[in-house]
């Protein structure tokens, strides 16, 4: 990836955590991919003695990612979906529809805020391969409402692409974590969602992001399987 461009407002900037554990730094780099637009990146190792007071110089939650565009600064992640689909309009971030662009937003909105189990019993590394997992009875439908919401947009809006609206868009990037937990978990699914999460782990871009992760020096415990 370029470190940068300058274009409108200055140099588009995302700072995030290690690629390895965050899945939230993950969406709003895929997002950002989706443009085709240069973007420059910080990674910031969380962990580390000093990593509060460097986060908190990028972003005033103290939690990451953090989306700096010259001098106008945006942070959490629907935030950062909402802007750059703004920024950039052409890049179709969100479906051209309206009834699908309506429902990118629940299914991302309801991702964002939910699947609390899953987060809990599934903790998110990209280094991580070690098979089949047993989950609980909540994590389970959990899972199986992600598989249903999958299905149905599939059946609705993709026709017959292979990503949630057809072609690849900010919903995509909002579950991409999950299907990528689901492939390192070895967790069992439907025909569709296993497509799905096939879809999803070979992505390009989602393979880039793990090559970045795989080099990283950083192992923490606290964040390991």
């Amino acid at each position: 990836m370029p470190d940068g461009l300058s274009f409108g407002q200055g140099l588009l900037t995302l700072y995030c955590a290690n690629k390895a554990y965050s899945s939230w730094s993950l969406r709003a780099w895929l997002a950002l991919s989706l443009t085709g637009v240069p973007f420059g990146q910080v990674v910031i190792p969380l962990g580390e003695e000093d990593s509060d007071e460097v986060v908190r110089a990028h972003s005033p939650s103290g939690r990451l990612p953090a989306l700096r565009h010259g001098d106008l600064l945006v942070w959490e992640s629907l935030a950062i979906f909402e802007y750059i689909a703004e920024a950039f309009p052409k890049s179709g971030l969100w479906p051209r529809d309206t009834m699908a662009r309506a429902h990118a937003r629940s299914i991302c909105a309801e991702m964002h805020a939910g699947f609390p189990a899953i987060r809990r019993e599934l903790p998110f590394d990209m280094r991580a391969d070690d098979g089949p997992q047993e989950v609980s009875a909540a994590a389970e439908a959990e899972i199986d409402r992600i598989g249903e919401i999958w299905r149905d947009c599939r059946r609705r809006f993709a026709g017959d692409a292979i990503f949630l609206f057809g072609a690849p868009t900010l919903a995509d990037a909002m579950f991409a974590p999950v299907a990528i937990r689901f492939h390192t978990y070895g967790i069992e699914l439907d025909p569709a969602a296993a497509a799905y999460t096939r879809t999803i782990w070979t992505w390009p871009e989602v393979q880039q992001w793990r090559n970045a992760a795989m080099k990283e020096p950083w192992v923490k415990e606290e964040f390991e399987l």
